[in-house]
């Protein structure tokens, strides 16, 4: 069998002092999409936290190609791209500026591909404008231009389908199942039930490993 791209072992999460959940195994491959489920306060989000190295768990451990994830954390930033419940924009800069500082941060990118990236969740003619009088759909749509960008494989998405109108969550869910029929790996919570899955998608329901 082959050396997973991203495992849990036996994996436990505590916050507030209550235990969300323990003993929790995950396999991720190369073509996987896993949805996280579960009902609002399971830990849904903070699994996909533990999973991007953002927290430590109570328990257990998650491994980087086969390797604990603790000694290869900047190996797992330079492949991970997270875009988490919020925007995660800055309002005054515009969609562009967004994008270009966001690329320098991880993956610098030609503005072109930029352009490109902005185009295709349909915000041409909103490029140069502060992001602070886009709406809510249109600020979530310049987070998700990132996954239009060339950059890394293994993609975390925390509620990514928020504020989308019905157009935008086709495109998405579109979207979402060509990176991993092309070898791309996708980890993300959703209380939306998915029309398009590929064929590695599957459910993770947080309620097997309640306590």
């Amino acid at each position: 069998m082959s050396i997973p791209v991203l495992e849990a072992v036996s994996l436990a999460c505590e916050r507030d002092w209550r235990l969300l959940f323990e003993k929790l195994d995950l396999r991720l491959a190369a073509g996987d999409m896993v949805q996280i489920s579960g009902p609002n306060g399971s830990g849904k989000t903070s699994l996909l936290r533990l999973l991007s190295g953002l927290m430590q768990p109570t328990d257990g451990d998650v491994l980087l190609d086969g390797k604990p994830l603790s000694q290869h954390r900047s190996e797992l930033a330079r492949n991970l791209l997270w875009i988490g419940h919020a925007a995660g924009i800055k309002e005054l800069l515009t969609p562009v500026e967004n994008l270009t500082w966001l690329c320098a941060l991880h993956h610098t990118v030609e503005s072109d591909a930029i352009w490109h990236a902005l185009d295709a969740v349909g915000l041409r003619g909103f490029e140069d404008v502060p992001c602070h009088t886009l709406s809510a759909g249109q600020k979530r749509r310049v987070a998700l231009a990132r996954l239009y960008l060339p950059g890394p494989a293994l993609w975390m998405l925390d509620e990514p389908f928020t504020a989308l109108d019905k157009q935008g969550v086709a495109q998405l869910e579109a979207h979402l199942a060509d990176h991993c029929e092309n070898g791309g790996t996708v980890v993300l919570t959703t209380h939306h039930t998915l029309s398009r899955t590929p064929a590695g998608y599957r459910d993770l329901d947080l309620g097997q490993w309640a306590v």
